[in-house]
């Protein structure tokens, strides 16, 4: 039986390519993935199992392209895969996420020819998950005033450092890191780096205790006088933040996308739950208000959607820096997740704070896609220096 929602969803000029990719998709994501969510969540217990299945239906790789292994076709593809599996899952859909938008995107665009042999082949066959080591106790957003240290030494570079809410870092093959060899550079002397972490000593990866989200592991890494390879630099020293911002774009993209599916999630159980809870004699779904509620989670998910497909679509066009799109698609689309989380919840009463119901989780992982790749409120900071011309593109 075909899905209404899926024949009103705001795809009108999507290729049936595109939108066959986000029925197999979903489907994928509802047998596969979906039923397991809740368990690993109460185990804290990561999803290799799941992101194992990834490779045999090319999801590891749609943003590389074929002749190093990967699925490429265009970056709406991509959106949607990224959409459709964070509808049911976070950390799936992050593996995805970190894997193309952050570290295959900075190799494929800065890396050299080595790189781009020795690890992007390994992304693509879901040999190598990846883990992108940005954000510092002191701060994710401000990665100009960054305190971890990279020192030329003999045979490599010297890292030392601390690095906090990184995702998939203890199942990790490679590391993209970010570090400065010159702090008083500030964002002049950011430096990116990729590298297999299994292979560097000095390197500690401790677990970082979390109310949400505790089947993705996060950790806390610490770099205690690591070595890693003179040739993990990747383009040139002092040279990252260019090498950041390109990958940036795609990564605030593919985060949006989960933001959608996350918000689609939240109005996907709402609305039938709303029809079979009864109040004083009625259905909850029959009220005003929360016909209010539904309205305005169907709104805000399609306006987030639009923002999200735009800004796909100018990247496939060829627009290589979309930081003002790239800003109003992170936005818009993390503050619909949350918002339709916390309206979800409001139609499920005290049975959302239950472990029975899943929306609630859906609200502290909606709001954990609102910090990351830039706080909302950087966000509004970039859209209004644009608008006033106070930053260029």
């Amino acid at each position: 039986m075909t899905n209404p929602s899926l024949e009103r969803m705001a795809d009108f000029d999507l290729t049936d390519e595109q939108r066959e990719v986000r029925r197999t998709v979903r489907e994928f994501a509802e047998k596969e993935i979906l039923p397991h969510v809740e368990r690993y969540e109460e185990e804290a217990r990561y999803p290799l199992e799941l992101i194992e299945k990834l490779p045999a239906m090319g999801l590891l790789g749609p943003m590389i392209p074929e002749e190093y292994g990967g699925t490429f076709s265009d970056v709406m593809t991509y959106g949607i895969i990224c959409e459709e599996i964070a509808r049911v899952d976070w950390v799936v859909a992050s593996v995805i996420s970190v894997a193309n938008s952050l570290v295959a995107g900075a190799i494929l665009g800065s890396g050299s020819d080595e790189q781009k042999q020795r690890f992007l082949p390994g992304i693509a066959a879901g040999e190598l998950i990846c883990s992108a080591c940005l954000t510092e106790p002191g701060g994710g957003t401000d990665l100009g005033n960054m305190q971890t240290t990279a020192t030329k030494v003999e045979g490599g570079w010297k890292i030392d450092g601390t690095k906090v809410f990184i995702s998939h870092a203890a199942h990790a093959g490679l590391f993209f890191l970010v570090a400065s060899v010159d702090r008083s550079k500030k964002h002049k002397g950011v430096t990116a780096f990729v590298f297999d972490p299994r292979e560097v000593e000095g390197l500690h990866i401790g677990r970082f205790p979390m109310r949400t989200l505790k089947r993705d592991n996060l950790a806390e890494v610490h770099f205690d006088g690591a070595i890693i390879p003179e040739d993990a630099v990747i383009g040139e020293p002092g040279r990252g933040f260019p090498v950041l911002g390109s990958a940036l774009d795609t990564g605030r993209f593919s985060v949006a996308a989960r933001c959608v599916g996350q918000a689609q999630r939240c109005l996907d159980l709402a609305a039938p739950y709303a029809m079979e809870r009864e109040a004083f004699g009625s259905k909850i779904g029959e009220f005003q208000m929360i016909q209010q509620k539904i309205a305005d989670m169907v709104c805000r998910t399609e306006q987030a959607r639009l923002l999200v497909y735009r800004l796909g679509r100018m990247k496939d066009a060829g627009v290589q820096r979309a930081s003002l799109e790239s800003s109003m698609a992170k936005l818009c689309a993390s503050q619909a997740a949350v918002q339709n989380a916390l309206d979800g919840m409001q139609v499920f009463g005290g049975y959302s704070c239950t472990q029975e119901y899943e929306i609630g989780r859906l609200l502290l992982e909606a709001k954990s896609l609102e910090f990351g790749e830039g706080t909302s409120e950087l966000h509004n900071r970039l859209i209004a220096e644009f608008a006033l011309g106070i930053r260029k593109q």
